[in-house]
């Protein structure tokens, strides 16, 4: 990371049916749809849908940063 750049830090949740990996990559490739130059993503909070007494879903928080650029 370049000591002169400033960073921009955005919250997804992205959501499973398999796992807290997988929810956690499909926060990212949408982000990557819209978003350019990520950075790092960060995964802050895990949990779990649950449904009649079992997971329906797993989720997963991540902070992702980006490059700011104010000029766009």
């Amino acid at each position: 990371m370049a000591a002169d750049s400033v960073y921009r830090i955005t919250e997804l949740v992205g959501t499973s049916k398999k796992s807290w990996e997988d929810a956690a990559a499909n926060a990212v490739n949408a982000a990557s749809k819209t978003l350019r130059d990520l950075r790092v993503a960060e995964v802050i909070k895990l949990d779990m849908v649950v449904e009649d007494g079992k997971v329906g879903a797993y989720r997963a928080r991540v902070a992702l940063s980006f490059k700011y650029d104010p000029k766009k």
